[in-house]
């Protein structure tokens, strides 16, 4: 047993001295730069940014994003109680019509998050994965609670640079919906 934990320990110790990292300070630009462009999406109506977009390095799968967003704002007061009948359906109407922005945005942030992270290995992959967030009155039948992407760093990086089509780019990315 000890035997086996001694490998354990010194494969581990190899495999992180031959790492390199991404440092903090580069993740720290990429979630200031996702969080300035969610909080500018549309200024007459806007989105809801819950708390700050975070980004970790893992080593051997490369960089995670993570956000929480409420796709529209909706101020529950005594004076404005939650949305009934009509309004409730044109709540849902509107969050499903702001979804197709969200993931087009996703992908842009995403190319963005892979050409700023030069720390980060090419063969490594790049995710963001956006949490939505919704009132408990609201119907989410059909509605996503998390979008994740990811697509390998190098791919990202050269569609940036223009060495690949959109075409490609999208084949490249993955996706689900939660």
């Amino acid at each position: 047993m000890k035997s086996v934990l001694l490998a354990f320990a010194l494969v581990s110790a190899l495999v992180a001295a031959g790492t390199p990292g991404v440092s903090r300070e580069a993740l720290a630009s990429v979630e200031r730069s996702m969080d300035s462009a969610v909080r500018s999406w549309d200024i007459t109506e806007p989105y809801d940014l819950l708390g700050f977009t975070r980004g970790v390095y893992l080593p051997g799968y490369g960089v995670v994003f993570t956000s929480e967003v409420n796709l529209v704002v909706t101020v529950i007061t005594p004076f404005s109680p939650p949305p009934t009948g009509n309004r409730l359906v044109q709540l849902k109407e509107k969050k499903q019509r702001r979804l197709a922005f969200v993931r087009g945005w996703m992908r842009d942030a995403l190319v963005n998050a892979g050409a700023a992270l030069n720390e980060a290995p090419p063969q490594e992959r790049v995710a963001f994965a956006m949490t939505l967030f919704y009132q408990s009155f609201e119907d989410r039948r059909g509605m996503p609670s998390q979008i994740v992407i990811e697509a390998p760093r190098q791919t990202l990086v050269d569609f940036k640079a223009g060495r690949i089509s959109r075409q490609q780019l999208d084949a490249a990315i993955q996706s689900w919906e939660l």
